[in-house]
């Protein structure tokens, strides 16, 4: 069993009886306490939807739920609903567009290394890689010999984020995002 501290964002973890999978995690330390840190979560019920928060203590104990990760690829939009493929059964996964906001900001079509995470067979989460490769649509022009310079400006990408890149990525370029810090991590390979 883990402990508060060591619990991650979209890890499935029991509480109250429930399976929650975790959306969101704020660390504080409270002055002039003595302890530790304080883990106020964001939580998510599988089963209803609802949204819960609650604080753990940094070395209070956490069951982590049974749950199984399939690697999938995106197959198209219904609504609201975004479905994924199975890429060993093609069994269809279906997501509220709702409850994977934040992960559609780095997908496409070409996205590969996607997971969805089942909870007793219920889609309930996607997982992304560590880094995707997406095209710049809108920055300003790229500045010749800018590239031993450290200065950022901001790039919108083809999936509608928008991060900060080095002066030299100009519009059209393909560049690798770290989907986990929403940052630059360099060109993709061509």
């Amino acid at each position: 069993m883990p402990k508060a501290s060591e619990i991650k964002k979209n890890m499935a973890v029991e509480h109250d009886g429930k399976t929650f999978i975790v959306r969101d995690i704020e660390r504080s330390v409270p002055q002039g306490r003595a302890g530790g840190s304080l883990y106020r979560m964001r939580m998510y019920d599988v089963v209803t939807g609802r949204k819960v928060d609650e604080t753990f203590k940094d070395s209070e104990m956490m069951s982590l739920a049974d749950l199984v990760r399939r690697p999938v690829m995106f197959s198209y939009a219904d609504g609201e609903e975004y479905v994924f493929m199975d890429n060993e059964d093609y069994t269809p996964y279906s997501l509220n567009k709702e409850s994977i906001e934040e992960e559609l900001l780095f997908l496409n079509e070409a996205t590969t290394g996607i997971q969805v995470v089942l909870v007793d067979d219920a889609p309930v989460a996607l997982e992304l890689p560590t880094n995707v490769e997406l095209e710049v649509i809108e920055t300003d022009p790229s500045i010749k010999g800018a590239s031993a310079t450290s200065r950022n400006k901001p790039a919108k990408l083809a999936t509608g984020a928008i991060i900060q890149v080095p002066e030299h990525i100009s519009t059209g370029d393909k560049i690798k995002v770290n989907v986990e810090e929403r940052k630059f991590a360099g060109r993709a390979d061509k």
